[in-house]
């Protein structure tokens, strides 16, 4: 059974930082794609970043210069760091896997950017 487990939110200033981690149990095969989704409030999931099997990585254009995905060397899992917070960027951030033709989604951790 494939479960995603994500940690690293929290409450941060602005201008802070945080580094969230998602690890893929459960799988025999690398995930094609690793990614991180996001939903504010009252707001829809959106994709934060993306990154693909052999390096590739796209960034939603809000956080581009400001956030990185990365994965680890047996890509299993998924980074994202996130420097330069701001209050936009509260939200539950979801971690997401593309295995094999099949989506599986993490529980979601909460990040909250507030002086």
């Amino acid at each position: 059974q494939v479960e995603l487990v994500e940690s690293g939110g929290g409450l941060v200033q602005p201008g802070g930082s945080l580094r969230l981690s998602c690890t893929a149990s459960g799988i025999n095969f690398k995930p094609y794609i690793m990614a991180w989704y996001r939903q504010g409030p009252g707001k829809e999931r959106e994709l934060v970043a993306r990154h693909i099997s052999g390096g590739t990585t796209i960034y939603d254009d809000s956080v581009k210069g400001r956030f990185t995905i990365s994965r680890d060397k047996f890509e299993n899992t998924v980074y994202l760091q996130m420097n330069n917070l701001k209050p936009e960027d509260t939200a539950v951030y979801y971690c997401n896997i593309l295995l094999q033709g099949s989506l599986y989604w993490g529980q979601g951790t909460q990040v909250s950017v507030s002086s």
